[in-house]
């Protein structure tokens, strides 16, 4: 079921911080109490291929989202210790060493099942065995939630498994959720910071049209 429009789940999750504390994190309450945005991101596993290039792209990002007053969290269901190790190991061995920001253990996968995120929706009774089982890993698929300062999701989006995701993207999601908030203008298609926006009636629309 969509979430965009709904408050984030009220939830406190075990996490790693980058010294190497497990912490619990809430994010509707990172958002709220910080008057923050937040990106929260889902992986599927700790010390696989494509997962270490998006913990980096989102790193190397970070200056840019923190000047958009936003956090930025990763979020898969190993548990601490797992990301300890991989944030302890070095980057040309498949780690993620040089990572900052936290990342959230849902090793339990209540927020993540909260979320229906999850690749083992499916359940099936094995008759041999008797026992019900699940397909796939019971991980999360490459879920992404941008969360405002008031803790409602305005944007969600999720990826299968193989595909990577493009992090210029959500900076360009927030700077347009910004524009509206401050401006009270939407944004069209393909629209950038800098570009022109239009007022949302039929004369703003007619308006933008005629002058692109």
């Amino acid at each position: 079921m969509a979430q965009v429009g709904k408050l984030f789940p009220n939830l406190a999750v075990n996490a790693m911080n980058e010294m190497g504390d497990t912490i619990q994190i809430n994010v509707l309450e990172e958002a709220t109490k910080n008057k923050k945005k937040v990106l929260l991101f889902w992986y599927p596993k700790d010390f696989t291929f494509v997962c270490p290039t998006e913990l980096h792209a989102f790193q190397e990002a970070l200056g840019e989202f923190e000047k958009r007053n936003t956090i930025v969290i990763g979020a898969s269901c190993d548990t601490a210790e797992v990301h300890f190790a991989w944030l302890n190991t070095p980057k040309d061995n498949g780690g993620i060493e040089g990572v900052t920001y936290n990342l959230l253990a849902d090793s339990n996968r209540n927020l993540a099942n909260t979320l229906d995120i999850l690749d083992s929706t499916n359940e099936r009774f094995d008759e041999e065995s008797g026992v019900l089982l699940k397909d796939g890993d019971d991980v999360t698929f490459r879920a992404t939630y941008l969360i405002d300062e008031e803790g409602r999701i305005f944007h969600e989006s999720v990826n299968d498994m193989p595909l990577g995701r493009n992090v210029d993207e959500y900076l360009r999601l927030i700077d347009a959720f910004t524009h509206v908030q401050e401006k009270g203008e939407v944004c069209p298609a393909n629209w950038e910071e800098g570009k022109d926006a239009m007022n949302a009636n039929r004369d703003g629309v007619a308006d933008y049209l005629s002058a692109h």
